[in-house]
């Protein structure tokens, strides 16, 4: 074996930054040794990784197909290390979650594996659905949790536990007094809603089908506080996962509206790269997912 795995480090960090210095400063080396060893590399295999242009170092044919094997790889040697350093310890975790789950679920897992491994942490990073798709698909993350359905091929994709949307108003909202609510009523309002891209989007159009082109949106937001604030002020009706509303429902500064002649329920989902190597801390924390799936069916 000619490479080493601090030339691998370098290929991929160069491969997520696609700048040779932004990569050197990730693995605290020197811009000249970082350049010599990506060099190196190339050279002892007669190819070329990168496509140049300027500063920017944009991954190749070549480079691309590489680059997964050269994930797996490093991700078992740092397993291996763990495992010498620590017994084979779960270690640390980069975790990527929806808005909907990362701030009203995913929380309460890093807690438990926190508690559970104790010296391991998990860096949580909180985005839309194709966020943390493009990430998990480009290595940055280990692992994603999300609220959309999805299909790609290198991504292996797992149902995680139901989930409701709920459609809710003011208090003082004429819908809030009525008894039944039609699909006249509904293009009838002016609508606060996620953005394109997020999961609870997609779950909202796939519901509203049918008369989705004839809706007024009135509001699109990318955080479900400021959704759920725009509602209670009165500037439209909103559509969101029930368990981000319970307690504004508790409240009663929020009320939910029936509307069940339409399909609300949705899964979520959590999804790692083909490819990824499944370390000790990422079986963990998928062990942690399938058991909160009773919790989830219990709301």
């Amino acid at each position: 074996m000619h490479f080493t795995l601090r030339q691998l480090q370098v290929f991929l960090a160069t491969a997520q930054f696609e700048n040779i210095t932004r990569a050197a400063d990730s693995l605290a080396m020197s811009q000249s040794a970082a350049s010599s060893a990506l060099k190196e590399l190339e050279t002892q295999y007669n190819v070329r990784l990168f496509d140049r242009a300027g500063k920017r170092l944009k991954l190749n044919e070549l480079g691309r197909l590489l680059r997964p094997q050269a994930e797996a790889l490093l991700a078992q040697a740092q397993d291996m290390e763990q495992a010498f350093a620590k017994h084979q310890k779960p270690g640390d975790l980069n975790i990527g979650a929806t808005l909907t789950i990362g701030n009203y679920i995913a929380v309460g897992l890093m807690a438990e594996y926190m508690a559970q491994n104790p010296g391991a942490k998990v860096n949580l990073e909180v985005a839309n659905t194709q966020t943390i798709v493009d990430k998990v698909l480009h290595f940055e993350l280990d692992m994603g949790l999300i609220e959309g359905e999805l299909n790609h091929s290198d991504l292996d994709v797992y149902e995680w536990m139901d989930d409701d949307l709920v459609i809710f108003t003011a208090p003082d909202h004429p819908l809030a007094q009525r008894e039944t609510v039609t699909d006249e009523d509904l293009l009838a309002e002016q609508w606060i809603v996620r953005e394109p891209g997020s999961g609870t989007r997609q779950a909202f159009d796939r519901a509203m089908h049918g008369i989705l082109p004839e809706l007024t949106i009135r509001l699109e937001l990318q955080h479900t506080e400021a959704i759920k604030r725009a509602v209670q002020e009165g500037l439209g009706v909103g559509c969101l996962s029930e368990i981000t509303l319970q307690e504004a429902f508790g409240r009663k500064s929020l009320v939910p509206i029936a509307v069940p002649h339409r399909q609300w329920d949705r899964k979520f989902y959590f999804i790692l790269h083909r490819h990824k190597y499944r370390s000790a801390g990422i079986e963990r924390w998928l062990d942690l997912c399938r058991k909160s799936i009773v919790v989830g069916n219990e709301k």
